[in-house]
C-alpha cells in the first residue's frame, strides 16, 4: 500500500469515528431524557396510587376473577 492510501484509509475511519461518537453522544443524552421522563412518570403513578386511599396499590391487588 502507498503512503497516499494508507493516508486515505486514515481519513475515513477519522470520519467514521467522529461520526459514530456523535451518535453515541446524542443517544446518550436521548437515554438521560427518557431516564428523567421514565422517573417521573413513575412517581406520579405512585402518587396516584397513594391518593386513591387503597391498602393495597392497583397494581398488586388480585384480578377479580380469582
Amino acid at each position: 500500500m502507498d503512503m497516499t492510501a494508507i493516508e486515505e484509509r486514515l481519513a475515513h475511519l477519522e470520519r467514521v469515528n467522529d461520526d459514530l461518537s456523535d451518535t453515541v453522544a446524542r443517544q446518550d443524552d436521548r437515554i438521560a431524557l427518557l431516564e428523567r421522563r421514565v422517573a417521573m412518570l413513575m412517581e406520579r403513578e405512585a402518587g396516584r396510587e397513594y391518593d386513591q386511599g387503597g391498602s393495597i396499590p392497583l397494581g398488586d391487588q388480585r384480578p377479580p376473577h380469582w
